[in-house]
């Protein structure tokens, strides 16, 4: 890595953004508002569509309204033979995307941060159909990254339509990032807070305001869809004493642990798979075969891990089968985006941490008096998420929004931090700043600001 240099797009960039935006301006409100209306709703439309289109389409080949029960309804050969197809469809219309110019969530990120990168709505759609493919036929990946992706490029898309200038669309994208991720969690303040820790890396008040609108747009109009509950139900949970905090102090660390070893693997696995000269297409079905004897075996590895993990936050499997599911989802997670399906591991790495925490919880209680592994589980999600974004205050908040209990703040708050810095002091890149990195670019944040290094 070279020495710092200020944070100037002309000066790191050697593809600058050609762009049809106005000059830097004053900005006009009723252009600005309305855009970020549209932007807003479109996200919330899209998430809306894009869940009720999984529905559907599980529905239709297997009468199941999950991708779980799917999978199990199936024979064992289809259940091989169905990610392999699937993973084939999602990498023919990703080497489609690819001739327009390919992008992902680290585009996102430094079209924010640093306003050089034209984000494509065709690209995006052609990205977002290549995940549905992967998801609805059992690849091991999240929904969130094609409705993050969809809010920045219909961000930019609207700014540019209304003229807007290079600055205030950089802040429409912003929002519509947050709104994306609201309407894939229905979590509207880790919503913003993924913004101000994982893609614009700063506080920044120009874009708070516009994100804190957009998500309640996007999360209002979600819940109508959706319902307003939390999206893992309500959790009860209880703190027995100021000691058992040692113990979530112990989860942390493990919770790291796996997570950085889950980043390596993962970034280990692309550059494996970068090499190789196969058309992506092909790569994406030799991902999606290993998908596929992975779901064969365990049905509940399937999917993004949503199914599964309200089960063991409920307490409901035994830890033999928890350790199963554990690799069983590194594994297709893993074989599913290194081969190029697009989509998220947000979720997934929620599964990985909830695991994480029931085995904590269930190895100790053999030795001390703790709480239910449920709980361990809830805060485990929250670390293991931390871990990989290196985004404490994200990672505590979207637990405790998606689980609606407050007793469970202070082990939340202590294990995001503990294992942010653990993992930070192993893994110095996040799961997106390593995308970033691939590419020549990166970042340090210190008091000063953001410093941007080659």
């Amino acid at each position: 890595m070279g020495a710092a240099v200020p944070d100037e797009p002309a000066t790191i960039s050697q593809r600058p953004l050609r762009s049809s935006h106005a000059p830097d301006g004053p900005l006009t409100p009723w252009r600005f508002g309305l855009g970020l209306l549209i932007v807003a709703v479109s996200a919330a439309g899209f998430a809306i569509a894009f869940r009720s289109s999984l529905t559907w389409a599980l529905a239709g080949y297997s009468g199941s309204l999950d991708v779980v029960a799917a999978i199990r309804s199936l024979p064992m050969g289809y259940r091989v033979a169905l990610p392999m197809l699937g993973a084939l469809c999602a990498g023919v219309l990703g080497a489609i995307a690819v001739r327009f110019g390919n992008q992902g969530v680290g585009d996102v990120m430094e079209a924010v941060a640093l306003g050089r990168v034209r984000l494509s709505l065709r690209v995006t759609l052609l990205k977002s159909l290549a995940s549905f493919c992967a998801i609805s036929s059992g690849g091991s990946i999240g929904r969130e990254g094609p409705l993050i992706q969809f809010g920045g490029a219909c961000a930019q898309f609207v700014s540019t339509r209304l003229g807007l200038s290079a600055t205030h669309s950089r802040r429409m994208i912003a929002a519509g990032v947050a709104a994306g991720f609201a309407a894939a969690y229905n979590t509207p303040f880790a919503a913003v807070l993924f913004v101000l820790e994982v893609v614009t890396g700063v506080v920044v008040l120009d874009a708070i305001l516009p994100a804190l609108i957009a998500t309640t747009i996007s999360t209002l109009l979600t819940r109508y869809s959706v319902g307003d509950g939390a999206i893992y139900g309500q959790r009860v949970f209880v703190l027995h004493s100021a000691l058992e905090l040692f113990a979530f102090a112990g989860l942390a660390v493990c919770a790291a642990l796996v997570s950085v070893l889950f980043m390596s693997l993962l970034s280990w696995t692309e550059e494996r798979m970068g090499q190789l000269r196969w058309p992506l297409p092909l790569k994406a079905a030799s991902g999606g075969l290993v998908t596929g004897l992975c779901v064969a075996a365990l049905p509940d590895i399937a999917g993004n891990g949503y199914e599964p993990l309200n089960l063991l936050l409920d307490g409901d499997f035994l830890p033999q089968f928890v350790w199963l599911l554990l690799i069983g989802k590194i594994v297709a997670t893993i074989s599913t985006v290194a081969s190029g399906s697009p989509g998220g591991v947000f979720t997934p790495t929620l599964l990985i941490g909830g695991a994480t925490g029931f085995l904590y919880a269930s190895a100790w209680s053999h030795v001390a008096q703790l709480g239910p592994p449920g709980g361990y589980a809830l805060v485990g999600m929250a670390a293991a998420t931390a871990a990989c974004t290196h985004a404490p205050l994200m990672a505590a908040v979207l637990v405790f929004e998606l689980s609606g209990d407050y007793a469970i703040v202070l082990p939340l708050v202590l294990s995001t931090a503990l294992a942010t810095a653990v993992s930070r002091r192993i893994h110095r890149s996040s799961v997106y700043a390593a995308e970033l990195k691939r590419r020549g670019i990166s970042w340090e944040l210190t008091f000063e600001g953001r410093r941007v290094t080659r």
